[in-house]
C-alpha cells in the first residue's frame, strides 16, 4: 500500500457515470452537475474545457483532462461556441433559446453513446467519479481545478481498450468499464504528478526514496501501530536523528505530524460508517482510548469526533 493507493480508495469507477458523445462542428455540451472529479478523454480531435472561474484550456486529441471542485464546465471545439446540449446529472437535454427539453432517446446513438451524428469527427468520453472518502479529499486538494495530460506512449493502449469496451452493452459491462476507468485513472495521475512544475500530495514524491519511501508505506499499511521516530528509522534502515532530517526535507512535515494528519484522516472516514463509536475508531488509528483520540482529532480538524458526525448526519 502507499499513497496512492489509499487517495484512489475513494475515487475508484464504482458505476461510474460514463458518456459517449459523437459530434461535428460546431458543438458545444454543457455539465451542469459534474462530480467531484471528472476525467475527460479526446478521443477523436480536440476539445476545449470552459470551466467556471477558470481559464478555458485545449485538450488536443488523445489527451486527456481532469477537472475537479464539481463546477459546471463546458466541452466544445471551439471556446466562443454555444451549448447544444447539456448533461444535467445523467440526462441530455437539448436546448432550444432558453428552454430545454429532455431529448435521450433522440440524441442516443448506442449504450452510454449520444449525439446528433454517428460519424461525427469529434469522440470525447467523460467519466464522472463519485468521491466517497475523506481521504481522497488530499487527492483534490492537490489537483488545479482544471489538469490537462498531453498524448503519452503509456496511456495510448488504453485509449484502444477504452474504445473497444465504452459502446458495448454486454452482461458485467459496468463492472469492464470500471476496471478500464480505474486503470486510465491512475495513469493519468501518474503522470500529472511527475511533472516538475506541479505539486503531489504530501508525501507523494517521497515514495521514490527508497528510505523515506519504506516508512511512508508502513506507516500506510500499519496506522495504528505504535510508531516512534526511532521505529520509522528502523523501517527506513536509517539513523533517528538521519531519518527525521530526510523526512521532513522530502515530506515537508516530521515523522509523526505526517502520521498523526494521516490517523484523522482515516478517522474521519470510519468515523461515519455504521455502527462505528469514537472508541472503535481511536483503536483502529492508533489510539488507547477516545479520549486521547478527540483531543488530537479536534487539534488536527477543528471539531470534536461527535460533530463531525452530526454535521454528516444533516447533509444527507
Amino acid at each position: 500500500m502507499d499513497l496512492l493507493d489509499d487517495y484512489l480508495g475513494g475515487v475508484r469507477a464504482r458505476g461510474a457515470v460514463f458518456c459517449q458523445s459523437v459530434l461535428e462542428p460546431p458543438w458545444a455540451i454543457r455539465f451542469s452537475a459534474p462530480a467531484p472529479l471528472v476525467m475527460g478523454v479526446a478521443l477523436r480531435g480536440a476539445v476545449w474545457i470552459l470551466v467556471e472561474g477558470a481559464v478555458p484550456v485545449q485538450v488536443v486529441e488523445h489527451g486527456v483532462v481532469l477537472i475537479r471542485s464539481g463546477r459546471p464546465f463546458t466541452a466544445a471545439d471551439h471556446p466562443r461556441t454555444r451549448p447544444q446540449v447539456i448533461i444535467d446529472g445523467r440526462l441530455p437535454l437539448a436546448l432550444a433559446g432558453n428552454a430545454s427539453q429532455a431529448v435521450e432517446a433522440k440524441l442516443a446513438l448506442g449504450p452510454r453513446t449520444f449525439g446528433f451524428d454517428a460519424t461525427g469527427s469529434h469522440l470525447f468520453v467523460t467519466a464522472e467519479f463519485p468521491m466517497y472518502r475523506e481521504v481522497s479529499e488530499r487527492l483534490l486538494e492537490a489537483l488545479p481545478d482544471v489538469a490537462v495530460i498531453p498524448p503519452e506512449p503509456r496511456i495510448e493502449p488504453l485509449l484502444a481498450l477504452l474504445s473497444a469496451e465504452v459502446d458495448r452493452d454486454e452482461p458485467g459491462q459496468q463492472v469492464v468499464l470500471d476496471r478500464v476507468l480505474d486503470l486510465f485513472l491512475v495513469r493519468s495521475l501518474r503522470s500529472w504528478f511527475t511533472r516538475a512544475d506541479v505539486r503531489p500530495p504530501i508525501g507523494y514524491k517521497a515514495l521514490s526514496d527508497h528510505a523515506i519511501g519504506a516508512a511512508l508505506r508502513r506507516m500506510h499499511e500499519f496506522p495504528a501501530r505504535r510508531w516512534t521516530v526511532a521505529t520509522l528509522a528502523k523501517e527506513a534502515g536509517l539513523s533517528r536523528a538521519a531519518f527525521a532530517r530526510r523526512f521532513a526535507d522530502l515530506v515537508g512535515q516530521s515523522p509523526l505530524a505526517y502520521l498523526t494528519d494521516w490517523r484523522m484522516a482515516i478517522a474521519a472516514d470510519l468515523l461515519l460508517e455504521p455502527g462505528a463509536t469514537v472508541t472503535s475508531v481511536a483503536a483502529q488509528v492508533g489510539y488507547a482510548d477516545g479520549f486521547s483520540f478527540s483531543v488530537a482529532f479536534k487539534r488536527v480538524r477543528g471539531l470534536p469526533p461527535s460533530e463531525l458526525v452530526q454535521a454528516s448526519k444533516q447533509r444527507r
